[in-house]
């Protein structure tokens, strides 16, 4: 009996014995579980930010750069015992302000006190000099070093944009997990459109630490380390000189000026005004900063450039003229007097044809071509004929691109309104219109809505004789890169090329001896404009509208300027734009009596 016992617990004892030698190699052969429980003590993760790309101007002057910036992260398990008296004389600051921050640490969904948490962030390079040989005082605690972005000119604001943290919405849409609480990302103007060309990719460096917590160099020699990929850099099409002299030129002004090179849709110069500087959305004042830039009652943020829409005004009538001429309804000898009894009018013409007729901004001519246009007798009903021609008609504006889109690689992009029979049809609530109803078309009033950029690019349109580029400020990404395809394909419009001569001859006729002789004619330089004056809200003045491009043949230059409340086109609107012309093509001007008019900001 005792010896079938003694067998007994002999088995016991082996068969215990072979258990725990076979969980035993299982915990530490098959399952590695353990092991990396262990080496999440041992390891630190450390993530290399990539470098945000660089932005040049077209000569290839730098713009935008990136400056270090460094987030201090904790291992709050590592930090016993904690000494937060000398915590706060290292980084200056309240033990109130340190208990805080870490109530902030503790209630972020991804805290866990054996992970690497985000403690403050964005500490300068002033901030870190004076901590730097102080951390190992500090254990738990280390330093990620990062990048923030950095101007090399106070321009450019609207277009640029800006870059901060990631929101939580954002965060949510991002459904390839490209970003990180944490992370930056473009919020507007060429950094939000060409985000995936800017932000590069994230590296991660595995550093191996003592019981200390101390960091002992690399795990496994870097076998398992990423290195981070920078971002492309980006070249545009703006003249960075041409930039700043034109916000020079809008300093104290409403309003917008927009410059493109015809033969390429490069935008030379995009200036909104009132503008901010870019250097104060960055860095650790980013917040407060941006609090007092977006209450300003001015509103900086708001790009007039794109997302102003007003009334054309008299530039319009140049659309109309090549419109008429396309449909037949006129030709370029159609005279037609000058009856004011129909609509007001100015100067003292009479009877003009039609270069005649632009380069005096005759009312009553387009008035009347419009309504050729409108009802041309198809019917014997006026309110038919009305839809059938503003159909036609709606064919041919939106071919010079309004009425939509442009498709400009910034963000925010307003399309404008060219009205349509569906419109008036929803207007007049399915009531009978017709021509008697909208005739304001004509000179560019009533509910037509264009943009800047919008009158910019037709301003490119007519120098290029019936065709455009599609807007764009990035010329190229990367180095010895191309602009996006979108951005290589000619547009043409529904009108022959032919008579775009017209429109050529009666601009230069404007600016040589017409509404905008005095403030618009260089000595060197043939320039084709149109003025034209925007009806307002009294009492406020009406809003002065300019477009032009020059040299008449083979144009570098085309301009859109419009200020807010300085009345007739040809002063205010028509200075600024001369002026940047001869910046552009001279590099200086030559009348400096109308740059001090300018400046000066009194428009009588």
């Amino acid at each position: 009996m005792n010896e079938a016992r003694k067998e007994i617990i002999q088995v016991l004892v082996v068969l215990t014995g072979i258990i725990f030698a076979v969980k035993l190699f299982f915990v530490q052969v098959v399952d590695n579980k353990y092991a990396q429980l262990a080496d999440s003590n041992a390891l630190l993760r450390e993530v290399e930010y990539p470098v945000r790309g660089l932005i040049y101007d077209r000569h290839g002057d730098l713009i935008v750069h990136n400056s270090p910036e460094y987030d201090l992260y904790v291992v709050v398990k590592d930090t016993r015992p904690f000494d937060s008296a000398r915590f706060c004389d290292i980084f200056d600051i309240t033990p109130a302000q340190l208990r805080q921050a870490f109530r902030e640490l503790k209630a972020r969904k991804e805290y866990k006190p054996f992970k690497p948490t985000l403690f403050l962030k964005q500490l300068s390079n002033y901030d870190f000099a004076k901590i730097q040989d102080r951390l190992d005082e500090l254990p738990g605690f280390f330093i990620q070093a990062r990048t923030t972005r950095s101007y090399n000119t106070p321009s450019l604001a609207n277009a640029l944009g800006y870059v901060s943290e990631i929101s939580k919405e954002q965060l949510d849409r991002d459904s390839l997990k490209l970003y990180r609480q944490g992370d930056y990302i473009g919020q507007s103007g060429i950094e939000q459109f060409y985000e995936a060309q800017l932000r590069g990719t994230r590296g991660v460096r595995f550093k191996l630490r003592n019981a200390k917590g101390i960091v002992q160099g690399a795990f496994n020699n870097g076998k398992f380390d990423t290195l981070s990929r920078p971002g492309l850099d980006l070249t545009t099409g703006i003249d960075l000189k041409l930039q700043q002299y034109t916000e020079l030129l809008m300093k104290g002004k409403a309003g917008s000026a927009v410059a493109i090179e015809p033969a390429t849709g490069e935008i030379l110069a995009l200036v909104s005004g009132p503008s901010y500087d870019p250097g104060l959305l960055t860095g650790k004042a980013f917040s407060s900063n941006f609090k007092l830039v977006s209450a300003d009652t001015n509103k900086p943020l708001f790009n007039r450039a794109l997302m102003a829409q007003y009334r054309p005004g008299s530039i319009f009538k140049i659309a109309q003229a090549m419109t008429a001429l396309q449909e037949g309804v006129i030709t370029p000898d159609t005279r037609v007097r000058c009856d004011r009894s129909i609509i007001a009018c100015h100067g003292s013409h009479t009877n003009e044809d039609l270069r005649g007729a632009i380069s005096n901004s005759c009312n009553p001519y387009f008035h009347q071509v419009f309504r050729r246009m409108i009802q041309k007798g198809k019917t014997n009903d006026p309110f038919t004929d009305s839809h059938l021609g503003l159909e036609e008609w709606n064919k041919h504006i939106w071919s010079f691109g309004f009425g939509k889109k442009l498709g400009v690689d910034l963000p925010n992009e307003k399309e404008g309104l060219i009205p349509t029979p569906r419109y008036y049809d929803r207007a007049y609530r399915s009531a009978a219109w017709k021509f008697s109803n909208i005739y304001s078309l004509a000179i560019g009033e009533g509910e037509n809505l264009v943009v800047p950029l919008q009158m910019a690019n037709f301003a490119a349109t007519i120098a290029n004789r019936g065709f455009y580029y599609t807007p764009h400020i990035v010329k190229a990404i990367g180095k010895d890169g191309k602009s996006l395809p979108q951005y290589q394909q000619r547009h043409y419009t529904t009108i022959d090329s032919a008579f775009f001569n017209v429109a050529v001859d009666a601009m230069q006729e404007v600016v040589e001896s017409g509404t905008a002789s005095y403030r618009a004619k260089l000595q060197d330089i043939v320039v084709c404009g149109k003025t034209g004056t925007v009806q307002n809200e009294p009492p406020l003045k009406d809003h002065a509208v300019f477009i032009c491009f020059a040299p008449r043949d083979n144009p570098k230059i085309a301009i859109a300027v419009y200020v807010e409340d300085a009345g007739f086109g040809g002063r205010a609107a028509a200075s600024i734009a001369s002026l940047m012309v001869e910046k552009y093509l001279l590099g200086e001007t030559k009348r400096p009596f109308i740059e001090q008019y300018v400046l000066a900001g009194k428009f009588e």
